[in-house]
């Protein structure tokens, strides 16, 4: 047992202590905006003191490397919430795909937890996800990849710099899925414009500009519909995904 009252203690416990509030800085859940800072300081020391005596904390003196070390615990801390939160938010991208083809795009909303404006499916979609990840306790589970990282990631060991790469392939495969997200719905309106195209030649009395627009936002809502009960598998893959990259990118860190 390692006694925070120890002061050899105190360099391994402030090295937890900036990943874990690195880490609530950019995760999904734990850096919106509605969870007040105390509550997000309080919890993160309270977690950083729980890991002093679940993990190894080998001996550190506090001198110019042990600078260096605090920036590599900021930077994995940042990394590891910030491709939790890439993954999740191409569910915001789907949306605004979506908002784009039903002429939604110019009525964004300011999402509450962010602060930014989001596209109104993107924040329905998104709002779905996260009451998802609270059902099955995925916050929980965020907590236990970052408890992870501390068996892998050595606090007195610096990362690997070709991470950098894998982080651009999440970032790329973020695109990949907000498209397969949106192409049911993207994909249905596509040919309501086709149809109302031959509509418009065959039919030229007709104003196919004040037709089309309620006759696609009732398209898509219909589909919508349809679509929010194989959403819910979708979610469900999409947070597993999540998980296998926070771990793969714990490995790369660690240099496994």
């Amino acid at each position: 047992m390692i006694d925070l009252l120890n002061i050899n203690s105190l360099p391994g416990f402030i090295l937890i202590l900036v990943r874990v509030m690195s880490f609530f800085v950019t995760v999904p859940i734990f850096s919106y905006r509605n969870i007040p800072t105390h509550l997000k300081i309080g919890l993160g020391f309270f977690l950083a003191w729980t890991m002093v005596y679940a993990t190894h904390i080998p001996s550190i003196i506090i001198d110019g490397f042990f600078i260096i070390l605090v920036l590599k615990e900021a930077v994995i801390g940042l990394l590891l919430g910030l491709i939790a939160y890439l993954i999740l938010a191409a569910i915001q991208i789907a949306g605004g795909f979506i908002d784009f083809q039903m002429g939604f795009a110019i009525a964004n909303v300011v999402d509450p937890q962010t602060g930014a404006q989001s596209p109104l499916i993107g924040q329905y979609f998104y709002t779905i996800a996260i009451l998802f990840l609270l059902t099955v306790d995925g916050h929980h589970l965020l907590i236990n990849g970052l408890l992870y990282s501390f068996e892998i990631i050595a606090l007195d060991q610096l990362i690997e710099f070709n991470s950098i790469d894998y982080v651009l392939q999440v970032f790329n495969q973020m695109f990949v899925i907000a498209f397969q997200l949106s192409i049911p719905i993207v994909g249905c309106l596509f040919l309501v414009d086709v149809a109302l195209g031959i509509i418009a030649r065959t039919v030229p009395q007709l104003n196919v500009f004040v037709v089309g627009l309620p006759l696609k936002i009732l398209v898509s809502f219909a589909v919508l519909f349809v679509f929010v009960v194989f959403y819910i598998m979708i979610v469900k893959k999409l947070f597993q995904f999540t998980l296998e990259v926070i771990g793969n990118l714990i490995q790369i860190f660690g240099g496994v």
